[in-house]
């Protein structure tokens, strides 16, 4: 039982720790992809100023997914972290 007990403390530190680094990645993963849409969106617009309206549509859009994408796994690495 006390073996259990020592291996079931190991695993719960390594997941916390890997909820933690996958928290933090996600979070880097959308800003980076977030910064990404934002320049092509910029150049776009610097090419073609008259789809300006539809570009910036099309790149909050576009910004919402990958935001919503990370907010599920910031909470997946919390989780992890919490459970």
């Amino acid at each position: 039982m006390s073996l259990l007990n020592t291996v079931l403390l190991a695993i719960d530190g390594t997941a916390a720790a890997g909820g933690a680094i996958g928290a933090g990645i996600a979070a880097l993963g959308a800003g980076v992809g977030i910064g990404q849409i934002g320049k092509g969106a910029v150049e776009s617009i610097a090419r073609q100023p008259e789809a300006s309206g539809d570009i910036r549509a099309n790149m909050i859009l576009t910004a919402a997914f990958v935001e919503g994408v990370a907010l599920f796994g910031v909470i997946a690495g919390l989780l992890a972290i919490v459970l």
